[in-house]
């Protein structure tokens, strides 16, 4: 059973003239009579009586018709969506927490704006869960924190960002070698692309610091860190930027470190390359230029 052959029967079920039906689809009598001898051979039913050179629907065709027409003109409605390049379907995106809460909530809105027959899965989760559901095909799109290394997958700069340390309290020295920082380092738990990229970037220091705490969450920390000056974190500053201008948080510059690192768009290498994967991939680059 075709589209084409229910193309047919729907226009003889209207007219049963088959030689005006014929001149309208601009074929060939023969080619519309095995059509429809194909579709009744499938379902192993006649729709049609044979009257002369008319095709009648019978009981059987009217039932079929009735049953079948809505369906059809669905699936006409959706093979015209995509013949006329239309962006319509499904994305799964996920972002580490940094980008997620404080880079992608507008580009979301804005995509979904532009493109109303869109829809997008988003999850929330870290770099290195991100990289494994890609690895098993769960994801189709990642935005993670980490320059890694892997050759299954495609990885393209977005942007860069910085890591500061940051405390509240005001009477902390504002210039600091990191092992003479002696406060209680709260840090993103392990797995996330911010604590990898502060431990690798500190090296063996980060064994003498005294990490009281482990969260998931960057406004937990943040909350911590605000009501208790005894207590410091490495954040991405995008993440602290207010309350740096308000000065509720204050920067530690690290004496001869610099956290610098970029974030990155991730996929499966082997990952099809439809239009709208395409094309949300290049509305992300483009916000940044």
């Amino acid at each position: 059973m075709t589209l084409k052959e229910l193309n047919f029967f729907y226009k003889l079920s209207e007219n049963p003239q088959v030689t005006q039906v014929a001149n309208e689809l601009n074929i060939s009598q023969s080619a519309i009579s095995l059509a429809i001898k194909s579709l009744e051979n499938s379902l192993n039913e006649k729709l049609f009586d044979r009257i002369g050179k008319k095709l009648i629907l019978n009981e059987k065709g009217k039932y079929f018709k009735e049953k079948t027409l809505p369906y059809y003109l669905k699936l006409i409605d959706a093979q015209n969506i995509f013949l006329e390049n239309k962006l319509v379907g499904n994305i799964k995106v996920a972002a580490s927490k940094t980008i997620s809460n404080y880079i992608m909530p507008n580009i979301y809105f804005d995509f979904l704006t532009k493109y109303e027959d869109v829809k997008l899965d988003i999850l929330t989760i870290n770099s290195t869960k991100i990289v494994d559901m890609i690895l098993n095909s769960k994801l189709d799109i990642g935005l993670i924190e980490v320059d890694l290394k892997n050759s299954s997958l495609i990885k393209e700069k977005l942007c860069d960002d910085e890591l500061i340390v940051v405390t509240s309290d005001e009477k902390q020295e504002r210039n600091a070698f990191i092992d003479s920082i002696k406060k209680r380092w709260i840090l993103r738990e392990i797995g996330s692309g911010t604590r990898e990229i502060f431990i690798n970037k500190i090296g063996k220091i980060a064994n003498d610091l005294d990490i009281f705490m482990q969260l998931q969450d960057f406004e937990e920390i943040k909350t911590i860190i605000l009501n208790n000056p005894n207590t410091v974190t490495a954040i991405s500053k995008v993440a602290v930027k207010k309350k740096l201008d308000e000065k509720k948080l204050f920067e530690i510059k690290l004496k001869n470190l610099e956290l610098k690192r970029e974030f990155y768009i991730v996929y499966h290498k082997e990952k099809p390359k439809n239009l709208l994967f395409e094309t949300f991939i290049e509305f992300l680059k483009n916000r940044f230029k």
